[in-house]
């Protein structure tokens, strides 16, 4: 069976992915220009297809029979070939249904606020609707409810259906969520980073929070039951979600100068096939000079700002090993690279064993003691594992069985 998506730009999609998971058919990414819908449509080259932004609601021209969920919503994302005519549907709404269940998010006679009144937004309001919400708003730039007065009315749930906050420009976020009270959950149609800003910011107020890559699988997942025409155990959902996190996030090595951090970062790259970076070492690769140079030539202050660049650029990548600086954690700004991209590995030793040599900062046993002390609840901040290394190999052991 032959397959694929289509769409404008198609780089960072993650589509192919999730449907090589399912192993079933062969899938492919198609881009094309506007012209080159119709025509793509008529050919009929393909058994079905998906399509994404911007022709949800172009491809329904050309299509002979659309699903009545399809026409409500107003767009169709997955198209079948039956015989020589089209079908069309919009799994969407099951994807937007499974993520709010996902998380144990009950809508019934609760109070929506849903930013965006794109595509995405009306398939969200269209499922508001059928699980019984008692009020729907829709905030918008320069609608009646807009970003300055949404914080008027009452909300139980917020979701997202705007663009705000993904990748690459990942460190914004649309809304200030401390101005909510009795806030119950925070839902996200991004996928990419794995946890979007304003999903951090519900994690850390200990509201309930969902990203998209949940609604992005379960909506395939649909899509593939239609294509062979069979419906599979939702298990697969969350099976697939889970290979896809395990081989996007990033793993970030924290803790002290000198506690073994590259040495088990490059153990764990060869065990696990993944590319290994380390922070210190593109700092020196980009400005030539060894790390007690460049605290020397331009001070401790310049050199945290190129490890904050740093970290930056290497948290673009995914499925990747990062050792960082036993400095990083002191930048309240590097704390978001690492939580929305990544889990982080606090790579703990005993403070006599660590290795001095090179280290600027670190003078004497009895400086580096107090550096220590000063930066264990920091590393406590950014940590989601802690691992002691005694051995490196043991270390290694442990993050792996992690």
């Amino acid at each position: 069976m032959k397959c694929c998506l289509i769409g404008k730009t198609l780089k960072h999609s993650y589509s192919k992915i999730i449907h090589d998971c399912f192993n079933e058919y062969s899938y492919e990414l198609v881009e094309l220009k506007e012209e080159q819908v119709k025509d793509f449509a008529q050919k009929k080259e393909y058994d079905a297809f998906n399509g994404t932004i911007p022709y949800k609601e172009k491809i329904m021209e050309f299509l002979d029979v659309i699903d009545p969920f399809a026409i409500e919503i107003g767009a169709v994302n997955t198209v079948v070939n039956k015989n020589g005519k089209l079908y069309g549907y919009n799994t969407d709404f099951f994807g937007v249904e499974y993520m709010l269940n996902s998380i144990g998010l009950d809508v019934n006679n609760k109070n929506i606020m849903i930013l965006g009144s794109g595509g995405t937004s009306k398939t969200v309001r269209s499922v508001c609707k059928h699980l019984k919400a008692k009020s729907v708003i829709v905030v918008s730039r320069t609608g009646e409810i807009n970003y300055q007065n949404c914080y008027n009315f009452p909300v139980d749930i917020i979701i997202n259906t705007t663009p705000v906050g993904m990748y690459p420009n990942s460190y914004i976020t649309p809304i200030d969520l401390d101005k909510f009270v009795n806030l119950e959950g925070v839902v996200d149609v991004i996928y990419n980073p794995q946890t979007t800003l304003i999903c951090q910011h519900a994690k850390e107020g200990n509201i309930k929070n969902v990203n998209g890559l949940t609604m992005l699988v379960a909506q395939a997942k649909r899509a593939r039951d239609l294509f062979l025409d069979n419906v599979g155990d939702d298990a697969l959902i969350q099976n697939t979600v889970k290979k896809i996190i395990k081989s996007t996030q990033n793993l970030y090595l924290i803790g002290m100068a000198g506690s073994g951090k590259t040495t088990i970062g490059k153990e764990l790259s060869r065990f696990a096939g993944k590319e290994f970076y380390d922070t210190d070492e593109e700092i020196i690769r980009r400005l030539n000079l060894t790390i007690p140079e460049i605290f020397e030539k331009y001070g401790e202050e310049h050199f945290r700002k190129v490890e904050s660049e740093v970290l930056k650029e290497l948290s673009n990548k995914r499925g990747v090993i990062i050792a960082t600086g036993g400095g990083i954690v002191v930048n309240e700004e590097n704390f978001y690279p690492i939580k929305l991209n990544g889990v982080a590995i606090w790579i703990k030793r005993d403070v006599n064993c660590l290795d001095l040599s090179g280290r600027p900062l670190s003078k004497d046993k009895q400086t580096v003691k107090n550096l220590y002390l000063q930066r264990i609840p920091l590393y406590a901040k950014f940590a989601d594992f802690e691992v002691y290394n005694n051995t490196v190999s043991n270390a290694v052991k442990e993050i792996i069985d992690l």
